[in-house]
This record gives structure tokens, sequence and C-alpha cells, in this order.
């Protein structure tokens, strides 16, 4: 992965991680299906009107939005209304890393390197320490709900990686449109039309700060970036960064809503941190670049190139 992209994949971590602080201070004053809609809602609604279309078929942007917005935030909203606190939210929704590789080897046929597999069976070791310490501070049904979340993001990631979007903002913001009427729709049947009326009348500071993280931040930049590398790397590379996301949300937790952190949780930290060095370091094989000019098409494919994959470069008059 190259340094610029591993930057912004690290950038994209530390806001999801404190996404999860954030969520539970608006759900302190707004229902989960209610959060979720206004921040689609603020993400997309204003943009869609001086944006043209997302360039990729509907059906691609219905799914991710379906699977990703509706599924994995509703239900996830819902848990950490239901107990499942910050730290252990950001745990346990990382169980999208396995069901994207094997979704991604399913559908899209690709092959995780041998050191990915090592990495994430090594980081899943650290996550399976965290759960046994902390599960038992949450409902065990909200926690399954969590699960079923980490399973929605991992079909909303192979989605993308099958769609390929040129523009992963312009994408994200139309996914995030396609959203919000699912989402009112369930909240005003399952949380009710006055619960939803009284909380967007009583929202204080507090709660429009955390939609406007939630809509600008963590939806925007960080689902832009997440697109933008699914359509560089397969997806076996991107989603293992993922694994990062409990230890910044484990953290975030801790200094800012008082979440213990105990020894058992430093040491499967640890084991999450060298699970993901197993899954970015490649060794790098010499090879001269070579060009070549495919027959009756005229593009250029430069082969040999980086982590060995082929580079499509336009043909001249293109």
């Amino acid at each position: 992965m190259k340094p610029r992209d591993l930057i912004l994949a690290l950038a994209a971590v530390v806001v999801w991680g404190i996404n999860f602080v954030v969520i539970e201070v608006g759900l302190e004053g707004v229902p989960p299906l209610l959060l979720s809609a206004l921040r689609f809602f603020f993400a997309a609604v204003p943009a869609i009107f001086v944006l043209g279309r997302p360039r990729v078929a509907w059906r691609y942007v219905a799914g991710v939005a379906l699977a990703l917005c509706v599924t994995k935030f509703g239900l996830l909203f819902i848990a950490m209304d239901h107990g499942v606190p910050a730290g252990l939210a950001s745990l346990v929704l990382q169980c999208q890393v396995i069901f994207t590789v094997l979704f991604a080897i399913v559908a899209l046929r690709e092959r995780p390197r041998p050191a990915q597999v090592i990495g994430i069976v090594v980081a899943c070791a650290g996550i399976v320490l965290i759960v046994l310490d902390r599960a038992l501070s949450a409902p065990l049904g909200a926690l399954a709900l969590v699960i079923v979340a980490g399973a929605a993001w991992g079909v909303s990631n192979t989605i993308t990686r099958y769609a390929k979007p040129p523009d992963t903002l312009r994408f994200m913001i139309w996914v995030s449109a396609f959203a919000v009427v699912p989402l009112l729709v369930l909240s005003l049947l399952t949380e009710g039309a006055r619960t939803d009326l009284d909380a967007l009348r009583t929202i204080d500071l507090s709660g429009v700060g955390a939609i406007a993280f939630l809509a600008f931040a963590a939806t925007l930049f960080g689902f832009g970036v997440w697109g933008y590398l699914l359509r560089q790397y397969d997806a076996s590379t991107v989603a293992p960064f993922s694994l990062l996301v409990p230890v910044v949300g484990m953290t975030a937790a801790w200094i800012l809503r008082g979440e213990a952190v105990g020894v058992q949780q430093g040491i499967a930290a640890l084991l999450i941190i060298g699970g993901m060095a197993c899954t970015i370091i490649r060794r790098r094989t010499p090879e001269p670049a070579r060009s070549a000019v495919r027959a009756g098409s005229g593009e250029l494919v430069e082969s040999g190139v980086g982590d060995g994959q082929r580079r499509h470069l336009p043909a001249a008059g293109e």
C-alpha cells in the first residue's frame, strides 16, 4: 500500500474509533433509527442537488445503502441504545473482517495472501481475548445485533469492491441519500412519531454536534476514504485495517466516557496491532516494468509495478 493511502486508512480508523463515543452522545437524546436517518440526511441531501449521477449502476447504490446505512448502522445504533458500550461495540463490529474476506473469496474470487490470513487470525485472537473479558457487560441479544451488523458491513464492502465507483465521495453521498427514507419509515414504525418529534424539539448542542460529526467526518470522510481504498486494493488488504478501530474506540471510550481498560485488553490490543502488521507487510520482488500495447485495443498495459498488479494506462486519444 502506498504511504499516502496508508495515512488515509489510519485517518479513517481514528475517525471511526472516536465515532463510537459520538454515537453514545447522540443516543442520549435521539432514538437510534432517527439518529441514523438524520446522519445520512445531512451527509447527503444538501449535496445531491449539486452533484451528477453516481457513475455506477443504481442497483449498487441501493445495495450499499440497504446493507451499510440501513442494516449495519440501524442495528449498531439499536444495540448501543440497548446497553452495548462504545468500546465493546467498536470491538465486536470488527467481525466484519471475517465476513468481508469470506464474501470476497466467494463472490470476487479473491485469494488472500498467507500473511494476511495469519494476520487476521492473530488479530481475531485479540478480539476474542477482549470479548472474553468484556462480553458479560452487555446483553447477549444486543451483542448479536452487532455481529449481524458486522455481516452487513461485509456485504457492503463486497458490493463496493465489485462496483468500483470512480468517485467514491459522490457514491457515498448517493448511498446516504437512498438510506434516509427507509430509516425514517422504520423509525416511525418502531420508535413512533411522537418520540421522534419530541427528540427533534428538545435536541441540544451535544446532539447537534454528534449528528454533524456522524454526517461529515464518519460518513463522508470515513467512507469516502474506505471506498477509495477498496477500489485500489483487494478487500482482504483493506478490511483488516478496521481491526485497529476497536483500539481507538476503546481508548476514546476510556478517556472520554470512563470505560475501564485492563491488562488483558492491553495485551489483546497488541495482538490486534501485530496482526495488522502482518496484513500490510508485503515482500517486494524486484521486477523491471514492462510495457506493451494490447493488440486490437490500443491500450497501454504496464505490468511488474509495485505489488505485481497490472495497471491500465490510457492510450493516445483517450
